[in-house]
């Protein structure tokens, strides 16, 4: 069992399919066949199985491919904490981040970070909430930016930055708001921000027309054009504020508190807190004590 038949297996699954494993490796096609016919002699179970022209992972395949990602997470983990403990500005960092996150708060981060460390090896993700945090729990980021870190991941919140969530739409619009037949855009299912206007508007069964739009930019887009409120953060719309294309709506029970965190697995990188070192000389943000970790709640992103 080696660490490249573990990738080999991790690539079949994300891609279902022993063509596009090859292509994402650059291997041959019969070195990923014979890469997971070997893990399934060494663990003596069948680990997927052909379904139409792909592959589908077995019961027992879905299962292992969880611990494997794990498992090459840790080693990642390992060489990056082991380079950064010998020189922690050239040592490799993992960000990810959710989408909104990535939007309003990194982009001045990370050019002044790479000004000042040039050499650390940066790499970004960028997604759903859901996606970072499992990204986090495989030990495959080192450092996510997002809302508060949901229950059973082990996280270390190492700062917080204030963020305050409203409702805005088109002045027009605005003034004639009604909570339960105002037309609301929101983003995709998966994002924090969408789970908490869904959980702001199911508190006050309130049920209006929804418009689901791809990302930030296309809400505050479509907001400002008159389709609907939009749950959105105050940063993201100062601009559009500013210049009277959106109006801050009166909705009940707003603003809301939703602070950004910055979170590390449970020990650490010393390149990670290079950049957490970074982070808190940026306008807003405030430590955490180390070895703290954060509740469940609606979340950003």
């Amino acid at each position: 069992m080696t660490e490249a038949r573990l990738r080999t297996f991790v690539a079949l699954a994300d891609t279902g399919s022993v063509r596009a494993a090859a292509r994402r490796l650059y291997v041959t096609e019969s070195a990923v066949s014979a890469a997971v016919a070997a893990l399934t002699r060494d663990l003596g179970v069948p680990l997927a199985q052909k379904a139409g022209r792909g592959i589908v992972l077995t019961a027992a395949g879905t299962v292992y491919a969880g611990y494997a990602r794990q498992v090459l997470g840790l080693l990642e983990e390992g060489r990056a904490a082991a380079r950064g403990a010998a020189d922690p500005g050239r040592g490799p960092l993992r960000l990810a981040a959710v989408t909104t996150a990535a939007d309003q708060i990194l982009p001045g981060l990370l050019a002044s970070f790479r000004a000042r460390w040039p050499d650390v090896e940066l790499t970004l993700e960028v997604g759903p909430r859901r996606q970072v945090w499992s990204s986090l729990a495989a030990h495959e980021a080192d450092l996510v930016l997002a809302g508060r870190p949901p229950a059973g991941v082990a996280a270390t919140v190492l700062a917080r930055r204030p963020n305050e969530l409203v409702v805005v739409g088109a002045p027009g619009l605005a003034d004639g708001f009604a909570l339960a037949r105002t037309p609301w855009v929101m983003r995709e299912p998966g994002s924090g921000t969408r789970a908490t206007a869904d959980a702001y508007l199911a508190e006050r069964e309130a049920a209006p027309p929804r418009l689901v739009l791809g990302s930030n930019g296309a809400v505050i887009a479509g907001a400002a054009a008159g389709l609907g409120v939009a749950l959105v953060s105050r940063d993201a719309v100062g601009t559009d504020l500013d210049a009277g294309r959106l109006v801050v709506v009166d909705a009940p029970g707003m603003p809301l508190d939703r602070p950004w965190h910055a979170v590390a697995g449970a020990a650490p990188t010393a390149t990670t807190l290079l950049f957490v070192r970074h982070l808190l000389d940026a306008p807003g943000w405030s430590p955490v004590r180390a070895g703290s970790t954060a509740t469940p709640t609606a979340a950003p992103g």
